[in-house]
């Protein structure tokens, strides 16, 4: 039954992607995601129904405006195809309660900043620190226990020691989203915190390999390395914790 329900959030999800899609290419430029409708980004024609329906339009389109023909961008339909994808992972492991809707706008919070992050080398505060403070109450509200505000306290601290001391390799705005992910995560935010640092190695050694000591000036945006180890924390952080201690 799982099964069945999780298919069936696909379908929000995806409409959910094509929203966020709107949520990161205009709060970093302090535009109104409600006015105007959707355009095309290089002729500003407006997007008709037909020509706006996640990851279909886009392929029907072969990735081309139908006005102007210019290219429209892949991480369009990725972003609608991931954000349904974590949707309906949600309702598969909370099935369909207040769990998996606190759940899935954490995810839908984690994708709109990794996306801003990537095109704009910024994380804004009018996406995490509002999703922050409800996902705070609400886990509070649903799982009564000061873990949260704990996890939320502890994880920005952890990340403003860091910025604090190399404040070229880590902003602000990191700081907020490890907010974010204490107050989603509580004991287990420790496991997306290593999963991020681990993950964001890899890009790290690349750069060092090909530029050597050039490497040590070139920014890599760390905000979507923390929205993955959120993700893995969410669905796999408990028995990930207990795996660990069991190997104590």
């Amino acid at each position: 039954m799982s099964a069945a329900l999780s298919a069936i959030a696909f379908l929000p999800g995806l409409a959910l992607g094509s929203f966020l899609n709107v949520v990161a290419a205009r709060v970093p430029l302090r535009r109104s995601i409600v006015h105007p409708g959707s355009a095309c980004m290089t002729c500003n024609t407006d997007i008709a129904w037909y020509d706006n329906i996640p990851i279909v339009s886009w392929v029907l389109l072969r990735g081309r405006c139908r006005s102007c023909g210019a290219t429209i961008p892949w991480k369009y339909p990725l972003v609608e195809l991931v954000t349904a994808l974590l949707v309906g992972a949600c309702v598969l492991a909370f099935e369909v309660s207040l769990d998996a809707a606190v759940a899935a706008l954490f995810c839908a919070a984690l994708v709109a900043v990794s996306v801003t992050d990537l095109e704009h080398k910024v994380i804004p505060n009018r996406i995490v620190l509002p999703v922050a403070a409800v996902v705070l109450v609400a886990q509070t509200a649903l799982h009564p226990s000061p873990e949260w505000a704990l996890g939320g306290f502890l994880a920005a601290l952890f990340l403003f020691i860091a910025a604090f001391a190399y404040p070229a390799g880590m902003g602000m705005g990191d700081v907020k989203l490890a907010l974010l992910l204490g107050a989603m995560l509580g004991r287990t935010v420790p496991v997306a915190m290593m999963a991020a640092m681990l993950s964001a190695l890899v890009p790290s050694i690349v750069l060092l390999v090909r530029h050597g000591s050039a490497a040590r000036k070139m920014a890599i945006p760390f905000g979507p390395f923390l929205a993955l180890g959120g993700i893995v924390a969410l669905f796999a952080g408990g028995p990930l914790i207990d795996a660990y201690l069991k190997l104590l």
